[in-house]
């Protein structure tokens, strides 16, 4: 863990001197915000309800689908594109602690951008009677949901050289991680049940509004973890060359 540790400081630490996670934190932030207060006939100030559960929490799966490939796609691809990828490899270092390291500094970087999101809670609540419980259900469906996602394009970064490639598997994938769920809803047989239960959206859906399922938490650590067991193989793979 002591190595993992490290690797999650080093990456925590290339994101702090960098411009780019600067930008889409901003952009996150002041997006959601226009679009929870101001866009369109969902605004806050027309529905006149101390809630985030619309124009906030339904709309951060589609929100993050974007945002958490441009955060992933670089994790192992730089290293392959600047040729660095062969000096970690060297390291004393086990796979899984590389990985894990660096999985745990982009999970820190997106927990930030939700955080910075707070002030739209709170100025909902100065306004009215907000129930926290569900806000803060909500907030931890889009962390594990955003990690899911995270985990997916972490490992599709080490298949890969190219940024751009990389960030485009993971948002298509990502996409049909979702709409699986309006396929499988449109059907009462047992794949159609099958297909829903395997969708992101269906078990953050819950979540979104504040409701605390186990079935939920077990799905999104079981996907985070094949992800990151997928990622240590094709790291591990390359390794062993």
């Amino acid at each position: 863990m002591r190595d993992a540790l490290t690797i999650y400081r080093k990456e925590l630490k290339a994101y702090l001197v960098s411009p780019i996670p600067y930008v889409f934190l901003i952009i996150f932030t002041v997006f959601m915000s226009y679009m929870f207060f101001w866009y369109g006939d969902g605004q806050f100030f027309v529905r006149g309800k101390a809630t985030l559960e619309m124009g906030f929490f339904d709309l951060i799966p589609w929100v993050l689908v974007f945002l958490v490939p441009a955060i992933s796609m670089r994790l192992w691809s730089e290293e392959t594109r600047t040729g660095t990828l062969e000096q970690l490899m060297t390291l004393p270092v086990r796979t899984y602690s590389l990985v894990l390291g660096k999985f745990l500094a982009a999970w820190t970087l997106l927990l930030a951008a939700l955080v910075l999101t707070l002030p739209i809670a709170i100025t909902v609540s100065s306004l009215g009677d907000l129930d926290w419980g569900p806000v803060w259900g909500g907030y931890l469906g889009a962390l594990l949901y955003g990690g899911a996602l995270l985990a997916l394009g972490v490992w599709i970064s080490a298949l890969t050289g190219h940024q751009i490639v990389a960030f485009l598997i993971t948002l298509v994938v990502g996409v049909a991680l979702i709409m699986i769920q309006f396929v499988g809803g449109t059907s009462k047989s047992g794949l159609g049940a099958f297909l829903d239960q395997l969708s992101l959206a269906t078990h953050y859906d819950s979540m979104g509004r504040g409701v605390i399922d186990l079935r939920d938490l077990v799905y999104f650590v079981s996907v985070t973890g094949l992800f990151l067991y997928l990622n240590v193989q094709t790291v591990e793979n390359r390794r062993v060359r």
